[in-house]
């Protein structure tokens, strides 16, 4: 195993490194807490005012970037001409993230850090929660979110837990990382679970098809078993405990879907969902272009809902409950490109590294290209960028991870040509 090729006493990569610690471990356990890490980040990034930069950005650098600032400009745009500067507040997160990406390339933060900040605060989220659900006795764990907000994030720190874990069997300490990167995915799945947010959990088969894709190929047939065989018994006895409310969760699913289908009745928790993208369906035809805005979009589904289009409750929130639909309906076209070209270019970008040869760099790459992947899962029954611990956390943790994959990838790259070169100079 190769030592780890980056010099761990520069002054702003210890910054860094704590920074991004914060970033995960207080991420759901305190107000905003995503913001914490990030905003000394971005703070930080002024360094890069002072200090000259060794590093040149490759044309994956200027795609994320680019992905980025597309999605800050074009949505922030629509969104001033419709509210004024109001309109600016969530997407200007994802252009601050973008010297974020820059400081991190330069000063990536060690990874023991970026990897505990997330087992710690995915842990916290998920014990947090079972603790307001077994002693407060809230009926839904939320935190500081709202509850599908908290339970998403809450999964999807789990699931990049699970990424770590490359990155873990080549440490010293192997055993207490991995036995930590594993209870940070459980407590962060059970966080989800106690949150009782449903749309989390529909994408874990694609969730888990890129870990296999990351390291399925390097396990014995016994261990894929075992693993598998250990997320049934993990399912079945969330299902069979009343006191998680899985059980409940799934039949009330069931039953919205079955009175919408029959015309019994259609506000319910499902048939609400149902009737705005209905709704929203309609308004995509008559705008298809650059859609209705965010005032536009409201005023229009009101009425659709007085002309008994839709249900009247539908007509009380402020996006379709689904990110594709929503971008579509308010942004038209032009919306719905700059959000799937932020999702499936970082994507592609990542996916490259998924067998990169150093398992240090290929834990980055999987986590980067889940962070996607979990969000456009988490879309289908949320507009999740539409909040903003949804913005920051995507757009944030985007920055810190490619900018640390691609880091550590160019410094393994770099330092396995110095060896080469060293052993070539002895023959």
């Amino acid at each position: 195993m190769l030592s780890s090729p980056l010099p761990g006493a520069d002054p702003l990569r210890t910054f860094t490194s704590a920074a991004v610690f914060l970033m995960g471990a207080l991420a759901l356990v305190v107000p905003t807490g995503y913001s914490v890490g990030a905003a000394l980040l971005l703070l930080g990034s002024a360094a890069l005012l002072f200090k000259r930069a060794p590093y040149s950005l490759g044309a994956s650098d200027r795609w994320v970037i680019l992905a980025l600032a597309l999605y800050g400009c074009v949505v922030g745009g629509l969104s001033v001409v419709d509210l004024g500067s109001s309109g600016f507040d969530i997407p200007m997160r994802f252009l601050l993230a973008i010297p974020v990406l820059l400081l991190i390339v330069r000063f990536p933060p060690r990874q023991a850090c970026l990897w505990a900040g997330m087992a710690v605060g995915a842990g916290g989220a998920g014990s947090w929660a079972l603790w307001q659900k077994s002693v407060i006795g809230v009926e839904r764990a939320g935190g500081y979110l709202h509850v599908i907000q908290f339970g998403n994030l809450s999964m999807l720190m789990g699931v990049l837990c699970l990424a770590g874990l490359g990155w873990a069997m080549v440490q010293r300490y192997r055993s207490v990382w991995v036995s930590m990167l594993l209870a940070g995915a459980l407590l962060g799945m059970l966080g989800s679970l106690l949150s009782g947010s449903r749309g989390g959990w529909i994408g874990l088969p694609v969730v888990g098809y890129v870990l296999y894709r990351g390291y399925g190929r390097q396990l014995s047939m016994s261990i894929k078993l075992a693993a598998v065989g250990a997320l049934l018994a993990i399912a079945v006895t969330m299902y069979a405990l009343p006191q998680t409310g899985v059980q409940q969760r799934v039949h009330a699913g069931i039953n919205d879907v079955h009175q919408y289908v029959s015309g019994a009745e259609r506000d319910t928790s499902l048939g609400l969902r149902f009737e705005m993208w209905r709704g929203a369906s309609s308004l995509i035809r008559e705008r298809p272009v650059l859609g209705w805005g965010e005032s536009g979009y409201q005023a229009e589904m009101v009425r659709l809902g007085q002309q008994g289009d839709i249900t009247m409750a539908a007509t009380q929130f402020g996006h379709a409950h689904n990110e594709f639909v929503d971008a579509f309906a308010k942004r038209g076209m032009v919306g719905l490109f700059v959000l799937l070209f932020l999702y499936l270019v970082p994507m592609r970008m990542f996916a490259s590294g998924l067998q990169h040869p150093h398992l240090e760099v290929r834990a980055l790459a999987l986590a980067g290209t889940l962070l996607p992947v979990a969000y456009i899962d988490f879309g289908l029954s949320q507009a999740f960028l539409s909040h903003n611990s949804g913005a920051m956390f995507y757009a944030f943790w985007l920055a810190v991870l490619w900018g640390s994959y691609r880091a550590y990838a160019k410094a393994f790259t770099e330092q396995a040509g110095s060896t080469n070169d060293a052993i070539a100079s002895r023959i």
